[in-house]
């Protein structure tokens, strides 16, 4: 019997991917294990589902990690720290720990590491969307959760062929409450109506990284994780019934593919493809 664990369970992914893992996880023999250090507030999310295992600690703590991989076949790393965070705190949760729990992962025996990371860990005037293999150079201006993310990976990917690693690099995450999509207006409203973001439902996001937790033989692979359709900031505002301000075109030349990503790598070796390809899509079905 195959036990997940999952790092981040109470995260604005976590804990609308974990009830999810768990039904899929049970119908196939399989639990899963959160890693929380809030037992209360996992409750209060509906974490403590039948099959899901609850260990109280911190993803930063040596001794907590230990607990929490002790027994597990898969570990699921979604622990992030994004907006609003200090810096210092970014760097620990995004590559120091995340690093760290790989290093320990591989030493404990786990057959695959699942680790999410941002498709903004590509850098800028690629001239088409990104693919897996581009190298990574994320923009200072993207700030610190950019580039921990990118640190992450690439710390992750220096322990080779210890640790079966699959990276999965989400698109702006949104759909069923979140407020991404709100918060989006704080930097879109100065966007020009045409810029365009990558976004991916939250339904989407959960597939992929079941299937990337289950697909043999991708160890080592990394997936772009995004809907078919970028959201413009024209896009963003009549979402959030709000009317763009009309803002100009940037004085810099308009690059329509900086933030986009190809997502034909997850569509071949996993199977994947977005059940709301766009967030029109989503609004028409109730799920924003």
């Amino acid at each position: 019997m195959t036990k997940i664990l999952v790092t981040g369970a109470t995260g604005s992914v976590g804990r609308r991917l974990v009830p999810r893992l768990a039904r899929w996880a049970g119908a196939e023999g399989g639990s899963v294990r959160v890693l929380v250090r809030d037992a209360a507030k996992a409750q209060a999310l509906g974490l403590g589902l039948d099959g899901v295992e609850t260990v109280v600690g911190d993803v930063c703590e040596p001794a907590d990690r230990a607990r929490a991989l002790a027994g597990a076949d898969v570990v699921l790393n979604v622990a992030a720290a994004l907006r609003g965070v200090p810096d210092e705190q970014a760097w620990a949760v995004n590559r120091d720990a995340a690093i760290a729990l790989g290093r320990e992962a591989a030493k404990a025996g786990v057959a695959r590491f699942v680790h999410t990371s941002t498709n903004l860990v590509y850098g800028r005037g690629l001239g088409r969307p990104a693919v897996e293999e581009d190298r990574l150079a994320p923009d200072p201006a993207w700030g610190v959760y950019a580039q921990s993310k990118a640190q992450a990976e690439a710390g992750l990917r220096e322990l080779g062929g210890e640790l079966p690693l699959v990276v999965a690099r989400l698109a702006f995450v949104y759909g069923e409450g979140d407020p991404h999509l709100a918060q989006s207006l704080h930097w879109a409203a100065s966007w020009p109506a045409h810029q365009r973001l990558a976004v991916v439902h939250h339904a989407d996001v959960a597939q992929a990284l079941w299937r990337a937790v289950v697909t043999p033989g991708i160890e080592g692979r990394t997936y772009n994780v995004s809907d078919d359709a970028p959201l413009t900031a024209w896009d963003l505002h009549v979402l959030n019934s709000r009317t763009h301000p009309g803002t100009s075109a940037p004085e810099a030349e308009f690059d329509p593919w900086e933030g986009q990503v190809s997502t034909a790598a997850a569509r071949r070796d996993l199977g994947w493809r977005p059940l709301f390809p766009s967030a029109w899509a989503a609004a028409q079905a109730g799920a924003l």
